[in-house]
């Protein structure tokens, strides 16, 4: 195996040159765990711990490498097996959401990912408005969105299911397919080229490891069955972790997560929802609060029917959430540029006094 086999081109090579005189070396990030990462080499395996210097140097946990990451590794003397993490090197593309809790803190669920599959289940689970912000958050990765409609066996509407995903995904491939079947990774092939990174993504249950498992021929990944009463699945996939199949695809599996914020979407939604986008252009007042405003375009298309109430509620939702983000991160950059602001003008202040005193 070779660092093109992991995913190294010539602009990692590049933003590693300044870390080669040191005798330092490239690794993937290809298993996260709590305080340790497994980074992975042409060579092999190690587990590694980021140094004090690296954490002292982070902004939040948003620095921390993440599965996929090219991170900078001094492998320990006298130890194949443990290494340290020195940087992280920048990433290409990230797939991020707000992290759980009240605090706004951006959690990096993948990086350096090529396409994002993202799976839903044709159960009773299916769910238009949970596509829609899975959506968003692919579209904000800078990666290529592909939905995957899994268990197809498991309805007679999977083509008017297609339709309707269609409809809010507009440009997007998507793909119906049943992992179950013998052959359900191979709608999937267009996308799956050796040396390349993909990620699956979506709710537990919806079939993202069986699906990993086809793709690597073999059972890597735990699967279970969903509890038959509301379709929902248990967490099989506790873990992000980065596996290479036979044909040299990058493989990105990611604990399921029904509930998903995206971070810093607010150019991504417009793209998600441009028929909306599309509609508020056209009505006659450009500052339309799209209520009660003669000439408005949304509400006109809301009561023809055109627009369905359920998408400009969840867009309005995604926006709203949208804008509390930003604002916060407004906020945190304020502070943080009134504190830098501080600290140059105390240092200023004191070499005049020091001059002074020189006189």
């Amino acid at each position: 195996m070779t660092l093109a086999d992991l995913g190294w081109n010539d602009t990692l090579a590049a933003a590693f040159a300044p870390h080669a005189a040191t005798g330092r070396e490239p690794a993937r990030v290809t298993l996260q765990l709590k305080g340790f990462w497994e980074v992975t080499t042409p060579d092999t395996a190690r587990l590694a711990e980021c140094t004090g210097k690296f954490l002292n140097e982070t902004t939040g946990p948003w620095d921390m490498p993440a599965v996929g990451d090219w991170v900078v590794i001094e492998p320990l003397p006298g130890n194949d097996t443990r290494a340290l993490i020195h940087a992280v090197l920048p990433r290409r593309t990230k797939f991020s959401r707000k992290a759980a809790g009240e605090q706004l803190v951006e959690q990096i669920v993948a990086a350096n990912v090529d396409t994002v599959f993202l799976v839903s289940a044709l159960d009773a689970n299916f769910n238009l408005r949970r596509i829609e912000r899975y959506l968003a958050a692919a579209r904000a990765s800078g990666a290529q969105p592909v939905i995957v409609l899994n268990k197809s066996d498991l309805t007679r509407e999977a083509a008017q299911r297609r339709a309707e995903v269609e409809a809010i995904a507009r440009g997007v491939p998507v793909i119906v397919t049943s992992a179950l079947k013998r052959g359900g990774i191979k709608p999937l092939r267009e996308w799956l080229k050796p040396r390349t990174t993909v990620a699956f993504l979506g709710s537990s249950g919806v079939g993202k490891s069986t699906l990993i498992n086809e793709l690597v021929g073999e059972e890597i990944l735990a699967t279970q069955e969903v509890r038959s009463t509301d379709s929902k699945g248990r967490h099989t996939t506790t873990l992000r972790e980065l596996v290479i199949s036979p044909d040299g695809v990058l493989i990105i599996d990611t604990p399921g997560m029904r509930e998903l914020q995206p971070w810093q979407a607010d150019d991504a939604l417009e793209d998600v929802f441009a028929d909306i986008r599309e509609l508020t252009l056209r009505c006659k007042f450009t500052d339309c609060s799209h209520l009660s405003e003669p000439g408005c375009a949304v509400q006109a298309a809301l009561a023809a029917g055109t627009l369905d109430p359920a998408r400009w509620q969840s867009y309005q939702r995604l926006q709203r959430e949208t804008a509390v983000e930003i604002r916060r991160i407004d906020r945190r950059a304020s502070q943080k540029h009134k504190s830098e602001w501080k600290k140059v003008t105390k240092q200023l202040r004191q070499r005049i006094h020091d001059k002074r005193g020189e006189e």
